[in-house]
């Protein structure tokens, strides 16, 4: 009988240990604070770099004039060893990505890395008198603009096409 007793003692035991386990597991989860949302992005200043892009490059260098505050730059490099490889980074006021990148690269491969695997759509858009063409369908949406001999200019992201479109009106090529 000795022997069963010990055995019981030792379940009951093993069973407390793990509720105390578990209550002091849900106390520090409690009262531990975590916080679920994105974190907030510093924002950048990109004159610097848009004035020794623009005086580098052979190609008018793309940069947003006139945009809300709402719009914060996260984001900007130029190299100049990468086929004269100009970026901007957006937050638009929903939270989501835009980006315009500029390259001398050749047209076919930096649209494919500029939008992520997207494919062109038979959609173009006028947008203050330039000409667009909708690029869906990889992890970025993008409007490529055309009849830019030298260069090719990209706006894409995680925005809507209404926020590309936004972005790419207040493009100012100089």
């Amino acid at each position: 009988m000795a022997g069963s007793n010990g055995k019981q003692k030792t379940v009951r035991d093993m069973i407390l240990s793990l509720a105390l386990i578990g209550i002091a597991a849900a106390v520090i989860y409690v009262f531990v604070p975590h916080d679920d949302h994105k974190p907030d992005l510093p924002r950048v200043d990109y004159t610097v770099e848009t004035t020794t892009a623009r005086r580098a490059v052979s190609y008018p260098v793309a940069a947003p004039e006139g945009l809300p505050d709402t719009w914060k730059a996260t984001s900007v490099r130029f190299r100049g060893e990468e086929s004269d490889r100009w970026h901007l980074g957006f937050q638009d006021p929903e939270g989501q990505y835009v980006q315009v990148e500029q390259s001398t690269q050749k047209r076919s491969d930096f649209i494919e890395q500029a939008t992520q695997g997207s494919s062109a759509t038979k959609r173009t858009e006028k947008i203050d008198g330039r000409t667009w063409t909708r690029y869906s369908g990889g992890r970025y949406d993008a409007l490529v603009l055309e009849d830019t001999p030298g260069s090719t200019t990209v706006v894409s992201g995680t925005a809507s096409f209404d926020r590309l479109t936004t972005m790419a009106s207040a493009l100012k090529m100089a």
